[in-house]
């Protein structure tokens, strides 16, 4: 008799995990074909924690960028405040905070590529020049 219950208590367990599994696998096929039809479109696919430059500026109410040209500074003074009001231990909100991060974060990236863009034409237009170190 404990042979029987123990059988059927291993089968069902097996059948439990398999459809978890398979399961699984659905969702991962199906949000990889989403990612890469969004990819050849053009389309950017944004997760949960990136969000769109327009939005970034709002939040940190600062001006829009034209081609990297924000006042870092500014940013940080305004970051700095906002996350500080928002303080949880001090009755604000973990949900702004995390917002006002990716603010700042999306902010930060844009500059940077500017940045890196402007220093690549620069070395196009001045050539390459390799730096030597000496020991």
């Amino acid at each position: 008799m404990a042979h029987r219950i123990i059988t059927q208590v291993v089968f069902t367990g097996a059948r439990i995990i398999g459809r978890a599994v398979s399961e699984s696998y659905r969702q991962a096929a199906a949000t990889q074909k989403y990612a890469a039809a969004n990819q050849n479109s053009g389309n950017a696919v944004f997760s949960s924690s990136n969000i769109t430059m327009e939005e970034a500026c709002k939040i940190l109410n600062v001006g829009p960028s034209k081609m990297g040209q924000i006042d870092m500074e500014v940013v940080t003074e305004r970051f700095k405040r906002l996350f500080d009001l928002n303080e949880p231990k001090k009755g604000g909100s973990f949900y702004l905070q995390s917002k006002i991060l990716r603010a700042r974060e999306r902010i930060e990236r844009e500059v940077r590529g500017y940045q890196e863009m402007a220093e690549r034409e620069k070395e196009l237009k001045d050539g390459w020049k390799p730096k030597i170190y000496k020991e």
